[in-house]
């Protein structure tokens, strides 16, 4: 049953399916299951299996191991993520009725997406509420986020199979006709509104193979790639690359960069880059993004070497950009030996990126995923969100559609626009309300030329985050407690 809800994640999009999988899902476990725990692990793995499937292209492809190998990889990883809806269901029926289980639950499951989101360093990927972006209740995101609404989708789903299970079939029809008015009824709302000011935007897509993006002699063939691609875009007021766009690193690149750098300054555009950094005195690697030309708010100096218009990717990933355990892990195999994979954090909370008057809120490729670090890194300044990434890792998959999906939910929770260049696709620019104004093919080499419109207001979820959803659940976890107690008292 868990795999089965991938077709409710872009590309496929199947948004009503979850309301169909998760009450027969929970009633089974509710009802017909001899292990709740077991059968809520399997679900996870069927879930997270599917789901993120695309992983064990980059393993198999990119890894350096055998078959049987990089599949054991991908089951370790699924097996570790399908523990956290087997802990909630162990909680739930260790501790609550199931008459009780749709008041704990919210409260359970925000727990658990919040362990997933952490530990290890953590992996928010394939949140429930991703699958929502082009359903009736997508209003919801600005006011209550994605986390509040797969609390609330998971509520609703479980007083479904719980009050179907006792044929009270009123019950079982009011929280979702509840939660679905709510949202239409929410949809007339305008969070932030469009201003009479705009930016005219570029985003390239390189289109490197990820088999040519550490062979040094083919260094100097990207950068003039990049430089052609964007020769006829520089009377736009940003020009963005994307992760690591400049193969070389920054110290090696200072020339490259310098002459990007007066390019832009001479035609009055914001250009901003993907590089990688390290400091040969202090032995520190970064996953970076620059910003080079002009900035209005400042008296720009020229580009050198570790200027401060800078971003340092602080949530790094796991095995692609640091080893735990190195040491004992990276002789086992190439896969724990990638290039690239030995970085240091950059800082939770760093400055906006500034291009021309524009400030961006940057995010480098999964990062996009954890909404409170873009919520730490938001300002009131800040006029756009900018995330770069290279999926070229996973090839043909349904994974680059989830990763624009995700930056299209952080549009519409802090009603901001999104711009997301990459190496391969999905290359897009998305409005305030989290809708696609214009998207490149993937596997293409091409560029995006859009216009931007600025935003005034905030989003209540910009505002509050995700207190009021921990408040609800709480107040019904509280309840739910009560009862249990009552009922055994």
């Amino acid at each position: 049953m868990g795999a089965s809800l991938t077709f409710a994640f872009a590309p496929f999009g199947y948004w009503l399916l979850p309301f169909l999988v998760l009450p027969i899902s929970f009633y089974l476990l509710a009802y017909k299951s001899k292990s709740t725990t077991w059968s809520a692990w399997w679900f996870g793995l069927g879930y997270f299996g599917a789901g993120i499937s695309w992983v064990h292209v980059s393993i198999a492809e990119f890894g350096g191991v055998p078959l049987v190998v990089s599949v054991l990889l991908m089951l370790f990883l699924c097996s570790y993520l399908a523990l956290f809806p087997a802990l909630a269901f162990k909680l739930l029926s260790r501790f609550f009725k199931t008459q009780h289980w749709p008041l704990a639950i919210g409260f359970v499951w925000l727990a658990m997406e919040f362990l997933r989101a952490r530990a290890l360093t953590g992996f928010p990927w394939l949140s429930i509420a991703y699958s929502q972006t082009n359903s009736p209740l997508d209003s919801l995101y600005p006011l209550i986020g994605e986390i509040g609404l797969s609390a609330f989708i998971v509520l609703v789903s479980m007083s479904l199979a719980i009050a179907l299970k006792n044929k009270r079939y009123l019950q079982a029809t009011l929280p979702i006709l509840v939660l679905f008015v709510t949202s239409i009824v929410l949809s007339n709302v305008q969070w932030s509104q469009s201003t009479q000011d705009a930016r005219s935007v570029a985003l390239v897509q390189g289109n490197i193979p990820q088999s040519m993006r550490f062979v040094p002699e083919q260094d100097k063939a990207t950068m003039k790639k990049y430089v052609k691609l964007t020769e006829n875009l520089w009377d736009h007021d940003i020009i963005v690359w994307p992760e690591a766009a400049v193969p070389q690193l920054e110290i090696m690149s200072v020339d490259y960069l310098s002459m990007l750098d007066d390019k832009a300054t001479n035609t009055n555009t914001g250009f901003i880059t993907g590089v990688v950094d390290y400091d040969l005195q202090t032995s520190i690697a970064q996953n970076a993004l620059l910003a080079l030309g002009i900035d209005k708010n400042i008296n720009s100096e020229p580009y050198d070497y570790q200027h401060d218009k800078r971003f340092a990717k602080h949530h790094l990933l796991p095995i692609g950009e640091f080893v735990p355990f190195e040491g004992l892990l990276r002789p086992l195999a190439p896969i724990f030996d990638l290039p690239m994979s030995s970085f240091s954090r950059g800082n939770y909370v760093q400055d906006n990126l500034v291009a021309g008057n524009t400030h961006l809120a940057p995010a480098i490729c999964f990062e996009i995923a954890f909404p409170k670090q873009i919520a730490a890194n938001l300002t009131p300044q800040t006029n756009m969100i900018i995330t770069v990434s290279n999926d070229a890792w996973f090839g043909d998959s349904h994974g680059p559609h989830q990763h624009l999906q995700i930056a299209q939910v952080r549009a519409k929770e802090f009603g901001l626009p999104v711009i997301r260049a990459t190496n391969n696709g999905v290359t897009a620019a998305i409005d305030h309300k989290g809708h696609i104004i214009d998207v490149l093919p993937q596997f293409v080499a091409d560029s995006l030329s859009v216009e931007i419109t600025m935003v005034e207001g905030q989003t209540p979820y910009r505002k509050l985050g995700d207190t009021p959803t921990w408040l609800a659940m709480s107040t019904l976890f509280l309840l739910a407690i009560w009862l249990r107690r009552k009922t055994y008292s």
